[in-house]
């Protein structure tokens, strides 16, 4: 069998490892990079792989730094933001806390078909001239020692193939091909399962209210285009439109409260959807809606030892880390992940040692994880709380957008000298972060508020500090200027994390504030961050 040599050779060419490689080719066109991937395509559209919703640095990543915003236009839906109802067991959404805005904001994402996604992103690469083997299975991995090549063997169909590559790439998704090969598969404790399935049509919670007044708080386009998130305690509903005329629906729900064996068959998930969520269930009740598919995971959170090597081997999406979806973070980590590989490559290419790189990578993905699971992690039990989560939801909001968002889509994720430069900052932010997410919980576990049909909108869209930080995800500022709009978005986390503690402190004096007292000593709250009814006083 003769062995061929590429450059780059990606296992699986699904949304990371497509992805990489049109960034890859993008950078350097001589590059040789052939993907290899298990499914033929192209692949079914709507009834695919969930992952659906993408938010501000995933969407960056595919309409900017890939340049396929005319494809997302065109192909996928605008998304409505993300959206909330506190509505267990509920039969009137109309009268549930609503958390969402009224309008657009600036900063736009997508709905995302993962099918006719993958499928565009796969005519692509071969128009581009990379090499797209699908229907192929990886039959044997050889790592190289020192200088020498990397080895795979794989066949499609009949035939059987080798190939050697300077660089290897795993995007194999939970296969985890290299990840397995070298024993870096490492488990969490946020034992958090799901459910899923896709609807012909679209759901609207619109045919679920004659309220004139509840109809009308929404501008175009309506709540359906939202992710919408139906929350009760322990767990949480996806609902996301899909372009090619159909509904994603998905429970996702703590083991200790909702066990996974309530909502593993489709009958079972739609008995437990009846209980809880009586609306939607009756609504996909209807012939109307004709089931597609349905899958469920385990315990789908995970982690990865080690994701980048001087050995000139790397592990992206899913083969590595996931999280949890309640804020749809993949496509982030997939942009940010695949943009340290090709900046990894880009250097190995120029000759430059690349070890201390793909170290300070390596601890930079990792705490980025860490800090988002944080927003998750024993936090399920709060999610039917009316009272403390749009507080909560506001809050993961700002710590997103305040540095982490700012750093991807300006381009500087990969500046080890405004990483430096910026390291008190993200410092700062990390630590309030680590110390905001116990004490909402304290709060939730010393506050009964449930979800009660109060009917408040909380509209994000006319909070101006909230508005103005989307809306400035995308200034392109010299770095003096850039710098300080980090540090003042720090500064308003720490305003914000101020007017949580005194409210709280208010209703709840009991409850131990003192870590986050001290980090607060000195800041002083000024006009209200949010206005009175985000705290539900009534």
């Amino acid at each position: 069998m003769a062995i061929e040599t590429r450059d780059v050779l990606i296992l699986g060419g699904g949304l990371a490892g497509l992805t990489l490689a049109l960034q890859l080719q993008q950078q350097d066109a001589a590059l040789s990079i052939r993907v290899i991937e298990r499914r033929s395509h192209p692949v079914p559209e709507a009834a695919f792989k969930v992952g659906e919703s993408t938010v501000e640095i995933g969407a960056h990543y595919f309409a900017h730094v890939l340049g396929l915003r005319d494809h997302l236009n065109d192909e996928h839906i605008r998304k409505f933001g993300f959206r909330f109802f506190f509505s267990d067991r509920s039969e009137n959404i109309d009268r549930c806390t609503e958390l969402g805005v009224s309008r657009l904001l600036p900063t736009p994402s997508w709905q995302i078909d993962r099918g006719r996604f993958e499928n565009h992103l796969g005519e692509l690469a071969r128009e581009r001239g990379i090499e797209f083997v699908d229907a192929a299975t990886v039959r044997g991995i050889e790592l190289g020692e020192g200088a020498a090549s990397h080895q795979v063997r794989y066949a499609q169909g009949e035939d059987e193939h080798q190939v050697e590559s300077r660089w290897l790439i795993d995007a194999s998704g939970r296969a985890g091909l290299l990840k397995r090969k070298l024993g870096l598969a490492k488990t969490n404790a946020h034992d958090v399962n799901s459910s899923w399935w896709r609807v012909e049509g679209f759901v609207q919670p619109k045919q679920w209210s004659s309220d004139e007044a509840w109809l009308s708080r929404c501008d175009p386009p309506d709540r359906w285009r939202s992710t919408n998130h139906l929350c009760g305690p322990g767990y949480w509903v996806w609902m996301i439109p899909l372009s090619s005329n159909a509904h994603s629906i998905g429970i996702v729900a703590d083991e200790a409260l909702h066990p996974l064996s309530t909502i593993n068959t489709h009958d079972k998930a739609m008995a437990w959807m009846r209980e809880h969520q009586p609306q939607l269930a009756a609504t996909l009740d209807k012939p109307e809606y004709g089931l597609l598919d349905f899958m469920f995971m385990r315990h789908f959170s995970h982690e990865c030892m080690q994701l980048y090597s001087d050995k000139r081997w790397a592990i992206t999406g899913e083969a590595g880390l996931f999280a949890d979806p309640y804020y749809s973070p993949g496509s982030d980590f997939i942009a940010i992940s695949n943009t340290f590989i090709t900046d990894l490559i880009a250097k190995d290419r120029a000759g430059q040692s690349i070890g201390a790189h793909a170290a300070v990578y390596q601890q930079l993905l990792q705490s980025f994880y860490d800090n988002t699971m944080l927003l998750y992690q024993d936090q399920y039990p709060l999610f039917g709380n009316a009272r403390v989560m749009p507080v909560k939801v506001i809050w993961d909001y700002a710590y997103y957008w305040a540095a982490l968002a700012p750093l991807y889509m300006s381009g500087r994720i990969t500046s080890l000298s405004m990483l430096g430069r910026l390291r008190s900052q993200l410092e700062r932010a990390s630590g309030l972060n680590a110390a905001m997410q116990p004490f909402l919980r304290a709060w939730a576990e010393a506050d009964d508020y449930g979800a009660p049909e109060d009917g408040r909108l909380l509209d994000q869209y006319v909070i101006g500090w909230f508005h103005e930080m989307n809306r400035s995800l995308r200034d392109a500022q010299e770095d003096d200027a850039f710098a300080q709009r980090i540090a003042g978005n720090v500064k308003l986390m720490e305003r914000l994390a101020k007017e949580i503690v005194d409210h709280v402190r208010a209703m709840h004096s009991e409850i131990d504030s003192g870590e986050l007292m001290a980090m607060l000593d000195d800041v002083e709250v000024g006009e209200p961050m949010l206005p009175q009814a985000w705290y539900a006083a009534t």
